[in-house]
Formats: C-alpha cells, sequence, structure tokens
C-alpha cells in the first residue's frame, strides 16, 4: 500500500510499495510550516496542480537534482521543459499511465498564474490530481479549488482524499464538507491552512462537522499514513 508523507500546507510525497517516490507541490524551504529541505527530498515523479508560488517553488531544484519526470499541464510542462527538465504533460480530464499507476487530471477552480521566473507571463487551468494506484488504492489530491460541483463524477472513485480548508483562496471548512459528501472517501486530510494568519482554521473543528462522513487525518509536517 502508499504511504503519504505530508509536509505542510498542500505538500506531500507518496511512496509506492515497489519504492517509487511521487511528490505533489513541491513547496519545502519557503513553507513556513515545513521543517524538511528540498534537498532532503527523494522524487522519481513530481506532479503539480498549478503555477501559484506555495505550489511549485521547489519543483525546478527538486527535479534537476533527482532527475524526476514532472507531470503538469501543459503549459507548465512546456515551460519547465525549456529550463531541461523531463516532463510529462497533462490537461484536464486525461490521464496517462505510469510505472506506479493511472494519474488523471480533474477539474479545479482557482487562479491559473505560474510564478516562476521567466514564466511570469504563463497561464494555466488549475487542476486536481487522481491517482488510481496498481495495488488498487485510489487518492484524490483536489489542489487549490472552490467547491465545484463536477466533484461529484469523483463519487466511486476515491479512498483517500486531501481537500483544502483554508477559505480566502480556496473553500472553506463548511464548503470542505460538501465536498465530502460529493466525493464519499472513506478518508480525508485536510490542507491549505495555517500555513500563514489568513488562512487559520480549526481543523479539529472540521473533524467534527464531518463526523461519520469519513475518517479525518489531521497531519503535521512529517506524519505519515499508509493506505
Amino acid at each position: 500500500m502508499p504511504k503519504l508523507t505530508y509536509y505542510g500546507h498542500s505538500t506531500c510525497s507518496l511512496e509506492t510499495e515497489e519504492g517509487t517516490h511521487i511528490v505533489i507541490d513541491p513547496f519545502f524551504d519557503e513553507n513556513p510550516v515545513c521543517d524538511v529541505a528540498v534537498e532532503d527530498v527523494e522524487a522519481d515523479f513530481i506532479l503539480i496542480t498549478h503555477g501559484h508560488f506555495d505550489h511549485i517553488a521547489d519543483a525546478i531544484p527538486l527535479a534537476e537534482r533527482t532527475g524526476a519526470t514532472v507531470v503538469a499541464t501543459y503549459e507548465i510542462a512546456t515551460f519547465l521543459e525549456s529550463k531541461g527538465l523531463t516532463v510529462s504533460p497533462q490537461h484536464i480530464g486525461g490521464g496517462v499511465t505510469y510505472p506506479f499507476g493511472y494519474v488523471k487530471m480533474t477539474p479545479a477552480l482557482h487562479g491559473g498564474a505560474v510564478n516562476l521566473p521567466g514564466a511570469e507571463a504563463a497561464t494555466t487551468m488549475p487542476a486536481g490530481l487522481l491517482i488510481h494506484f496498481d495495488t488498487g488504492e485510489r487518492f484524490h489530491h483536489a489542489g487549490d479549488t472552490a467547491l465545484i460541483v463536477d466533484m461529484q463524477l469523483l463519487k466511486g472513485q476515491v479512498d483517500v482524499a486531501m481537500l483544502p480548508i483554508g477559505d480566502r483562496f480556496t473553500m472553506g471548512p463548511s464548503d470542505a464538507v460538501r465536498a465530502i459528501d460529493f466525493i464519499e472517501p472513506k478518508a480525508v486530510i485536510p490542507i491549505h491552512y495555517d500555513t500563514w494568519p489568513p488562512l487559520e482554521q480549526d481543523a479539529e473543528a472540521f473533524k467534527a462537522a464531518v463526523g461519520s462522513r469519513a475518517e479525518v487525518e489531521i497531519m503535521k509536517c512529517g506524519d505519515t499514513y499508509s493506505f
């Protein structure tokens, strides 16, 4: 079964039974709730939901050091390829089979700027990530998003979901509870909260609001979860 390690904000890694390392939304060195340096992280694949700084800041140094393949929307992938990285472009609704499983990009409603030096004029659609592992587990990282009715299409396809609850820039706790009603995952990991004061939320109150809908795992940097 995959093992998930959380690094705060929206960053996590997934290690498969075969030892493949997948990093999602790499934001380490300037992440105020993360005490792990990007140079200490392993990656075979880097998956990016969108181009905002707090989701992509360490993608280039991590990929350069590890040789990881970067999976991102076409616009981000094209820019990173111009920097010499190995990329696998995808886009909303499309999926690709990788050595660890099938990755599909799902809709997200958010901004699309790409906050990397040299990419200031670039924009792209944000995405969520739906991963069906070869070992059978199903994982969804929602990225940064508002509550959208498209989430209903994920019902029955997700075992573990990472959902933002920070409000202000993404859906807040009450909308995240509604997202759980749409998706019906077995377990939920709240993300994109408490990184900075404007995103402060009571995760325990969110867990109580979820109730019996799903198991809620409240995680801090370095915590792990196996599923």
